[in-house]
């Protein structure tokens, strides 16, 4: 079998993986870095987003063995000591979590988006979020938190 070696919240790592392995099994069940949700298994709810180089990737279609050599962030690698980033800060603060399923998704979603566009639109944001499905809060309170998360990283 096949080694995988990568880094994951700024930790390397080293795997024996099997080639079918998906990065979401791989971070949950092997390096059990639970934060990533697994939803719908068919690319299709936004749970199971990280970030590969920077960039949001879907865990359950991307096979572990594609993250060779790359930089890995998940939601546990996004807050610094005590202190939540400003996305993450900004939905508590909006009120924008329920039941929190879709929260790691839709945080590593908008911190990717920020860094491209640090100054978006409430469409932009929509536009942004359509891939990060969220069953309880009707996006309002979400996109409001998203802004305030904007203003606070421009600042």
């Amino acid at each position: 079998m096949p080694v995988l070696r990568f880094t994951v919240n700024g930790v390397p790592r080293e795997l024996v993986v099997d080639s079918c392995e998906t990065l979401v099994y791989t971070l949950r069940e092997r390096l059990h870095l639970t934060g990533t949700k697994i939803g719908c298994e068919q690319g299709a709810c936004g749970a199971c987003t990280v970030l590969m180089d920077g960039k949001p990737v879907l865990g359950c279609l991307t096979p572990a063995l594609r993250c060779q050599g790359k930089e890995i962030t998940t939601i546990e690698g996004v807050a610094e000591n005590t202190h939540l980033h400003p996305v993450q800060e900004q939905l508590v603060r909006a009120g924008a979590i329920q039941c929190g399923y879709c929260t790691p998704g839709v945080v590593m979603t908008a911190i990717a988006f920020l860094k491209e566009n640090p100054d978006p639109d409430e469409t932009e944001i929509r536009e942004a979020l359509s891939g990060n499905l969220c069953r309880c809060t009707g996006y309002t309170k979400i996109i409001k938190a998203i802004q305030r998360a904007a203003e606070e990283l421009r600042s």
